[in-house]
């Protein structure tokens, strides 16, 4: 009897130390799935922790939509305003320069953006529309003071694929100007006689006068930008015209012409609704060439470019500024305050009178 009562102890502290057992060993599993997963023997990561920190895959990039891109290749601050109306704030002229020796990417420069701009479009008009006064006060010192000997001049370069506003600029800009004292050349494909010259030649033939406001719808940057994209010349000679255009601006400047270069960036998007909206309308089918759907084709490689040539030719004397150009009324807004900052720069003066004022006055009135 003493040894059945024996066995059942036995057979009961067995069964007892066998569920503490297995309740530490479920404990233990717990404890170890509560804390993070320890890295392997080499340091690398567990495979939780390795599903965590996968790559994720990248996209592609997309223009910025701040409405204020800055200078090109450096965003602005948000909001950050002209000191166009003496507010004090950044010149148009910096937000909008391609700094020397960088090369902007286009396809980060969002071409709707309105860096420095007025707040909306009714607002861009309205500022504009003041802008014509101050202009046409600084022209018209401008060619005052050359009737003195003063050999000043201002040079406005548009460049930019079709329908992104030349067109437009000399329309909305300009009109604000006199147009007595400007001088406006449209360059298309070279002719015969010019082919026969040296590229800067045409060129040289349609610069302002002293005391005038010249304008380039297309330019000597023509034969880089076409000439690169339908290789029309041999590259080496190519590389060479960079610098034949940088030492031509520069001795303008040196001879009293303030050059302001403007490329205007329209958006691949844009440019299909400016054109679909020409043949939509019949009375601007005039308007509308074949052409421009092969150029299209090759918008990459104009992009590309753009982009050296803005590189190769911003200089300290003669720099590029990049205008967002989906906006028309951001675009003229801006041109028009770039030509005003610059004018204002020069600061023209009418010159004194070579006479006697007082005997001049009474002799008009004795008679």
């Amino acid at each position: 009897m003493a040894g059945k009562q024996n066995e059942k102890r036995k057979a009961a502290k067995s069964e007892k130390q066998q569920e503490k057992r297995g309740k530490a060993a479920k404990d233990a599993k717990d404890a170890r799935s509560a804390q993070p997963e320890k890295a392997g023997k080499s340091g690398k990561p567990g495979k939780s922790e390795e599903r965590e920190k996968a790559p994720k895959p990248e996209r592609a990039a997309e223009p910025a939509k701040t409405g204020n891109h800055g200078k090109p290749g450096k965003p602005g601050k948000p909001g950050e305003r002209s000191g166009a109306d003496g507010s004090g704030a950044r010149p148009l002229r910096e937000l909008l320069r391609v700094p020397p020796g960088e090369r902007p990417d286009l396809g980060h420069l969002d071409p709707s953006a309105t860096p420095g701009g007025p707040a909306s479009k009714a607002a861009g008009a309205a500022a504009t529309a003041l802008l014509a006064q101050p202009l046409g006060s600084l022209q018209e010192r401008l060619y005052a003071a050359s009737t003195a000997g003063d050999r000043r001049r201002v040079l406005l370069v548009l460049q930019g694929m079709d329908t992104s506003g030349k067109g437009g600029t000399l329309k909305h800009v300009i009109g604000l100007f006199n147009p007595s004292g400007c001088r406006i050349k449209a360059f298309k494909a070279p002719t015969p006689e010019e082919l026969g010259h040296p590229f800067l030649w045409r060129i040289k033939q349609e610069l302002p006068r002293p005391g005038e406001i010249g304008i380039f719808d297309r330019s000597h940057y023509e034969d880089v930008l076409i000439a690169r994209v339908r290789e029309l010349v041999p590259r080496n000679r190519l590389r060479a015209r960079y610098a034949q255009i940088n030492r031509f601006e520069k001795a303008l400047v040196d001879d009293g012409v303030t050059v302001v270069k403007v490329f205007l960036h329209i958006g691949y998007e844009e440019q299909r609704a400016r054109l679909l909206a020409r043949l939509d309308d019949p009375d601007k089918h005039w308007k509308f060439n074949v052409g421009d759907i092969e150029e299209r084709g090759a918008w990459a490689a104009y992009q590309e470019a753009y982009e050296v040539a803005l590189e190769r030719c911003s200089t300290d004397a003669a720099p590029w500024y990049v205008v967002p150009a989906d906006r028309k009324w951001y675009r003229n807004w801006a041109i028009s305050t770039l030509l005003r900052e610059h004018l204002e720069d020069l600061d023209p003066q009418y010159p004194k009178g070579d006479f006697d004022v007082e005997e001049c006055r009474r002799r008009l009135l004795a008679g």
